[in-house]
């Protein structure tokens, strides 16, 4: 039987990296096994296609399904059983190091992925901003080569009208966080990487975000948040794609959530102190000042909305960041959404 296969990613099936042959050779003669398979991928064969379980990778058919003419036939969940986090997220990483690129913007969660990945890393931020600060002392600490992409408010605005025109929910929030992954994307694609290592999903499994200090109801907004992931995934990856690349997610890997999801709501924030079981894994790979850091959100701590804020006040929006990006949209003839 002839089998024309198209993949998109990487797949692993027990541990094990398998190539394109691999795959081949499973859908060819134990077709089931599929359902095992881990990984970032999206495979497209005989009339059938296949994601991986939280769709990672972008595709035309639903994350963690396996379809053949148009109907879903399967479910693709490799069902690991729970292990030490600090075993999941070294063997998630690992699996992910043999290419790319790391995004790092000096968090304990892109610190670790670097260190653990020890592969070469990228950081953008407008100059002086304190990613670019921060990831750099990180770099130096570990030893590893680190790239800064400065930035100024042109290329931003520039970004911005891209940017909107792939995002799923156009918000000042929204399309901060992705200006400032097109940058990242944008240097990984023109150095060849298609690949980049990033640490997104850490804040909703670890508790990571500063209003869970505050509330009251942690385990509903952590499992609200988890569920919410799903959009921002599509939201990083549509941007990364504009530049023919995809960012590869080791705390998304099962492993690290079946993990993560065990830790009872309580012990991930305490005294103060959000994630603190990844802390505590980090502090076994690095200086506890580096585990222990606590950052600002990307968008922040990279400068872009700042910036985007003084590009809206500069064309008349300094009362409402949103009407500056309908605006935009407007301008360039895009669904509001």
């Amino acid at each position: 039987m002839d089998l024309s296969l198209k993949a998109k990613g990487w797949v692993e099936l027990e541990g094990r990296r398998l190539g394109e042959s691999d795959v081949r050779a499973i859908l060819l003669q134990k077709p089931g096994a599929i359902s095992k398979f881990g990984g970032e991928f999206f495979l497209e064969w005989n009339g059938c296609k296949a994601r991986d379980h939280f769709g990672i990778m972008p595709g035309d058919c639903p994350p963690g399904a396996v379809v053949c003419s148009g109907k879903e036939l399967g479910r693709v969940d490799p069902n690991y059983p729970l292990i030490d986090l600090d075993e999941a997220i070294r063997i998630a990483v690992q699996l992910r190091s043999d290419e790319g690129v790391v995004a790092l913007s000096g968090g304990v969660d892109s610190a670790l992925v670097a260190r653990l990945a020890g592969r070469e890393c990228v950081v953008v931020g407008i100059a002086g901003s304190h990613d670019l600060m921060h990831a750099k002392q990180v770099a130096e600490e570990f030893g590893l080569t680190l790239n800064q992409v400065i930035i100024d408010p042109a290329s931003i605005e520039e970004a911005l009208a891209q940017v909107l025109a792939v995002i799923p929910k156009k918000d000042p929030v929204n399309a901060s966080i992705a200006t400032t992954l097109y940058f990242v994307s944008r240097w990984a694609g023109q150095h060849g990487w298609q690949r980049i290592l990033a640490g997104q999903g850490a804040d909703e499994l670890f508790g990571g975000y500063s209003r869970y200090l505050q509330t009251e109801t942690l385990a509903e907004d952590l499992e609200k948040d988890f569920l919410g992931l799903p959009r921002q995934l599509a939201r990083d990856q549509a941007v990364a794609g504009l530049h023919g690349a995809y960012f590869s997610l080791p705390y998304m890997d099962l492993r690290v959530v079946v993990a993560a999801r065990a830790i009872p709501p309580e012990m991930l924030v305490q005294g103060g102190v959000r994630k603190r079981p990844l802390r505590a894994v980090a502090e076994r790979h690095m200086p506890p000042a580096i585990a222990q850091y606590e950052k600002k959100a990307m968008q922040y701590g990279s400068g872009v909305m700042k910036e985007i804020q003084k590009l809206a006040a500069r064309r008349g929006y300094k009362r409402s960041l949103q009407d500056y990006l309908l605006e935009i949209c407007k301008k360039e003839g895009l669904d509001i959404g």
